[in-house]
């Protein structure tokens, strides 16, 4: 299979550090630690760090901290945090730079409180133990309204307007890291992603499933964004660079809009298989433009069109799945 024969070479592609990775490591000013670093990017964020430092020669620290933290491997610290517990925070070190990437998105609907809670709450026990270092702090396009495909998608400068207790929780996370950004002085960024894909999961892989295994294609969203998830980690850690206060925003995703229809097409034509469409498409979805992530830290390793052969030759062969639908279908904000 091109590119990927199994897990373990994935695994090495997403955490094999750019140059331009190494470049930033061999000029970091102290210690980083990823917070929340038990997700989904986490683990393979928290690696490529760590092998960006070696390669450049940096001895610096590199911490993953979670309620769970994973093992990362040699040379990286693991450190167990419940954020929520502002006595737990206060013990952890105060480093130089922070990428934080806790929050809740799942499960949302029918436990709001838990969701508010987990993406304004801990942003303030956050916020203020580390009122010193640069923060990029994990957001999502979410806070933008349903645009046009043929808009191009939301820029930085387009004013919020969240859909669902979800979204609006995110808005508040940045509401909440803007509030201390502004008191402290802190550094930080917002890191508005749109959709990070790494073959186990993600937006193309739901419609590449969906084609291969003769399922009906929703057409309720018309089109999507996507990037390579080893490209929205070094973009992540090199958007350190780019902190302020107040805090910039900055969208995030590849350069191109996946058109939903086109795109399972394009898997259904790869697979042979026949493709049976569901729903009405609807005129808008939620799509950023990341023109100015582009200028500010370079094209992205992986082209659209990379990623979808990537994609297809994954689950053709039948690659590994975390089996979790990204339910990029929602228009409702309900997750």
């Amino acid at each position: 299979m091109p590119g990927f024969e199994n897990t373990v070479q994935l695994e090495e592609r997403l955490t094999r550090p750019l140059p331009s990775d190494v470049d930033f490591l061999r000029r970091l000013e102290g210690d980083l630690i990823v917070l929340g670093a038990s997700g989904k990017m986490g683990p393979t964020l928290v690696r490529r760090i760590r092998r960006a430092a070696d390669e450049a020669g940096k001895a610096c620290r590199v911490i993953a901290c979670s309620r769970t933290p994973p093992d990362c491997g040699e040379g990286v610290e693991s450190v167990a945090c419940d954020l929520m517990e502002p006595a737990e925070v206060a013990r952890l070190p105060r480093v130089r730079n922070v990428v934080y990437m806790a929050g809740r998105k799942f499960g949302s609907t029918g436990n709001a409180e838990l969701t508010w809670a987990a993406n304004t709450v801990v942003p303030a026990n956050v916020a203020r133990h580390f009122r010193d270092s640069r923060i990029v702090v994990f957001s999502t396009g979410n806070v933008y309204p349903f645009v046009a495909a043929e808009s191009g998608g939301s820029v930085e400068s387009d004013d919020p307007a969240p859909v669902g207790e979800y979204a609006q929780s995110c808005l508040g996370r940045e509401r909440v890291f803007e509030y201390y950004s502004r008191r402290f002085g802190t550094p930080c960024l917002f890191f508005r992603l749109n959709y990070a894909v790494d073959l186990l999961y993600g937006v193309l892989v739901d419609i590449a499933r969906q084609v291969w295994e003769n399922r009906p294609v929703d057409l309720a969203v018309p089109a999507v964004n996507a990037i390579w998830q080893g490209d929205a980690n070094s973009y992540a850690l090199r958007s350190l660079d780019l902190c302020a206060s107040p805090p910039r925003v900055l969208n995030v995703t590849g350069p191109g809009i996946y058109q939903v229809r086109e795109t399972a097409e394009y898997f259904a034509a790869r697979f042979g298989r026949q493709l049976e469409f569901a729903g009405e498409s609807a005129r808008s979805a939620l799509l950023s433009n990341s023109e100015a992530c582009r200028a500010a830290l370079g094209e992205p390793e992986i082209s659209a069109s990379q990623l979808l052969e990537w994609v297809a030759c994954w689950v053709e062969s039948g690659g590994a799945s975390i089996n979790k639908a990204t339910h990029f279908q929602v228009t409702d904000g309900k997750f």
